[in-house]
């Protein structure tokens, strides 16, 4: 396979697993996950149900739309062994997006075995979705990085004082992400009447435990966004190729768009298109970051031991 074909690959793949993971938000907003009861892979005990009502058709297109994802991935992994020489990164990336495209897989059938779907209002399902967006983040990176090497030959590293600032960022994202599975969660669960209340819901000591998580989310959204504001800043001005000056831009643009609609969506009361516009942002935000991680942590580090970024191999 030629390389621009496998870019292009890379690319279908990565724009069709973000697909998947908004509509999978759209089954959790409108409370379709148990549309095909608690059983999987089967729908209701059926493969092709017999007279579904909206939340089995919702649930049953997620579950397809995964499926054909899974293929795709699967065609990644092997352009990737075809395109790419023995002992080049991109092999052993592709085979590490399967296997979390596998878990995340797992993870979502274990929410619907175990019941902690619909109405579910548990801290264990929480915690269930906390660990689920750890897991997407991670398929989203590597998916990400199966896009990058298409581009590059060479592997990006957490050494030196750039990998690690990026680790620092990608672990706040991380956290930003976690908690903000919660509160959309909570969000859901708990609809607020008005601002003023679901403030006051959330600082209550009587409130469900959901609620009180909730406010865990603006923090360290709030912290996640100056640093990260701050590294693109940096970068922006000091990245010598056009490639990481670009990501720097667009990762800081992204950056103040998802805070202007993360406050839109506290004011809005999170309705469910809010939701995944914000959740939209978010994986752009984390895919822009991986990229600007990458294109900055490939470069060599000059011999003086500067902190001077030299231009990735292949620029």
């Amino acid at each position: 396979m030629s390389r621009a074909s496998y870019r292009k690959l890379s690319l279908t793949t990565l724009l069709a697993t973000v697909g998947v993971i908004l509509w999978g938000a759209f089954v959790r907003a409108t409370g379709s996950g148990a549309g095909c009861g608690s059983h999987w892979p089967t729908c209701n005990g059926e493969i092709v149900p017999r007279a579904p009502n909206v939340a089995t058709m919702i649930e049953l297109f997620h579950r397809v739309t995964s499926g054909l994802l899974g293929f795709l991935v699967l065609g990644l992994v092997i352009a990737a062994f075809r395109t790419f020489p023995k002992g080049h990164p991109a092999r052993g990336t592709s085979l590490a997006t399967l296997f979390f495209l596998i878990t995340e897989a797992l993870v979502g059938a274990g929410l619907v075995l175990l019941e902690l779907v619909a109405e579910n209002r548990s801290l264990a399902r929480g915690y269930w979705m906390a660990a689920h967006l750890v897991n997407t983040f991670l398929l989203l990176a590597l998916t990400t990085l199966m896009v990058w090497y298409g581009h590059r030959d060479v592997r990006p590293r957490i050494s030196g004082p750039w990998g690690g600032r990026f680790t620092v960022a990608l672990v706040l994202l991380t956290l930003v992400g976690m908690s903000g599975a919660i509160a959309a969660l909570g969000d859901t669960l708990f609809p607020s009447t008005s601002l003023a209340a679901g403030i006051a819901a959330d600082l209550s000591p009587g409130a469900h435990a959901l609620l009180r998580l909730r406010v865990i989310h603006p923090f360290l959204a709030g912290a996640g966004a100056t640093y990260l504001l701050y590294l693109a800043g940096t970068l922006a001005g000091r990245a010598p190729s056009p490639a990481g000056k670009r990501l720097a831009s667009w990762t800081g643009g992204l950056v103040l768009a998802q805070l202007v609609i993360g406050f839109g969506n506290l004011a809005l009361l999170a309705p469910t298109w809010m939701q995944i516009v914000h959740l939209l942002l978010a994986d752009a935000v984390w895919i822009a970051t991986v990229l600007l991680a990458a294109e900055v942590t490939s470069g060599a580090p000059l011999p003086d031991g500067s902190e001077r970024i030299a231009a990735p191999a292949g620029s």
